[in-house]
């Protein structure tokens, strides 16, 4: 069965609030056994037909802003790509892991990591547009000089007007789950259902998700590809999960 899910989130104070646009979506299943090893406390891997999934996720993050503050100048507005699994806690709330966030403000890294101990790391990226094509490359900091640790190459196609259940699995997420400072938390968010296209991915290479703990997964091609424009999106005050004793 297709169709769009809503967030089912009220988020009365946002606590941040993002622009997410030109987004790539690429997708692999990959071995729920895999996924789990890389999960925080509390949480387990949400499948779907019978298989955990990772995502490859670059885009530009534009016009963050902090509670009712005006958006950040510059610092606020940076291409990202990030490496994501698919979990759910004991309540049955679904969200999203992040293995790793490339970032090209290194402001925007530090008060990531300071704030909420998400994963980013500073790299060189950027995101061309030319003749209906989208190219994305990423480089970290800390990689050799000429080198490039994730390339891709896309072609946006037509709408789709009625995703299926599986693009309603891998993109409709409202929270993400991370470990914060000892701790395991749920941090919920809330946007507007994704308008979603199919795509061609035209060229690629990647590091990234083997870095990230999952070897050998970009040396075949992605189960799923897709492209959105983008969506706003708002973001709630993290909530520590109960873990049993």
């Amino acid at each position: 069965m297709g169709g769009v899910s809503f967030s089912p989130n009220d988020i009365a104070r946002p606590i941040l609030s993002q622009q997410w646009r030109n987004v790539t979506f690429l997708h692999w299943r990959i071995d729920t056994a895999d996924a789990a090893s890389l999960m925080p406390p509390g949480v387990v891997p949400d499948e779907f037909d019978g298989s955990s999934w990772v995502g490859l996720i670059p885009f530009t993050l534009r016009n963050t802003r902090f509670g009712p503050s005006p958006a950040l100048p510059f610092y606020g507005t940076f291409h990202e790509t990030n490496v994501r699994l698919y979990a759910r806690d004991a309540e049955g709330r679904k969200g999203v892991v992040f293995l790793s966030l490339e970032a090209e403000r290194l402001a925007a890294v530090a008060a990531a990591r300071a704030a909420f101990a998400l994963p980013y790391i500073w790299s060189h990226m950027r995101v061309r547009r030319t003749a209906g094509t989208l190219v994305y490359t990423s480089r970290r900091h800390s990689s050799p000089r000429g080198s490039v640790d994730s390339a891709i190459s896309v072609r946006p196609g037509e709408r789709i007007e009625h995703p299926d259940a599986l693009a309603d699995f891998l993109t409709a997420r409202w929270a993400l789950f991370s470990r914060q400072f000892g701790r395991t938390v749920y941090m919920p968010n809330k946007h507007q259902p994704w308008p979603l296209q199919k795509a061609e991915l035209l060229d690629f290479s990647d590091t990234l998700l083997s870095r990230a703990g999952l070897p050998g997964v970009a040396n075949r091609p992605p189960d799923s590809i897709l492209f959105s424009p983008g969506v706003d999106t708002v973001f709630g005050s993290p909530q520590k999960l109960h873990l049993p004793r």
